[in-house]
């Protein structure tokens, strides 16, 4: 029986954020494995991209969907970004900590602030981009259509958040190299208590 209760997972919260392009979707799905852990699949009123399933890149909903959620606290974090609404269901992520797993949460800065507030022992990494130059040609490799006005306006987003990270987040990770920068975030996640 002892060693049955040895091998029981400590539960754990980890907040990914980083700006558009940045490579956060492809690090989480990396430490999937490794860790055994779960990832939270954010709610959204935006409507679906090219190739996104509901359920796996988001859960699409409709405005009224989301801000009868709101209502009934079924968020454990919500932001208004780019005109829509993105947040984090309460009760996946809660089951998931309640089965001693490690819980993902790739969201922006913001939210991961309200999560600090409501779970103080959360670890908070952002990832970011070797230089602001990169990321504008990560952003325009994705061709999401954008104009000069979008993409400028997402890497002032982009600087700002990484400002309010120094600030506020445990870890800021540098994503040159993705199976480097997958190393040293498993790495810090299985060391953070």
């Amino acid at each position: 029986m002892k060693q049955m209760s040895s091998a029981v997972q400590q539960s754990k919260l980890v907040v990914i954020s980083g700006p558009s392009g940045v490579g956060k979707s492809t690090l989480c799905r990396r430490l999937l494995g490794p860790l055994s852990a779960f990832l939270s699949v954010s709610a959204t009123t935006r409507a679906p991209g090219k190739g996104e399933i509901d359920g796996t890149d988001y859960r699409f909903c409709s405005i009224d969907q989301f801000e009868q959620g709101i209502r009934n606290n079924e968020f454990l974090e919500y932001a208004q970004v780019f005109g829509n609404y993105y947040g984090t269901p309460a009760k996946p992520v809660q089951q998931a900590l309640a089965e001693g797993k490690t819980a993902i949460l790739e969201i922006d800065v913001q939210g991961g602030l309200q999560i600090k507030q409501k779970y103080p022992n959360v670890l908070l990494l952002f990832i970011a981009p070797p230089q602001p130059q990169t990321l504008l040609e990560r952003m325009e490799g994705r061709s999401r259509g954008e104009d000069d006005n979008s993409k400028n306006h997402r890497l002032r987003t982009a600087e700002h958040e990484l400002e309010i990270a120094q600030a506020s987040y445990n870890r800021i990770i540098v994503n040159d190299n993705l199976d480097r920068a997958a190393e040293e975030t498993l790495e810090i996640i299985r060391k953070h208590q």
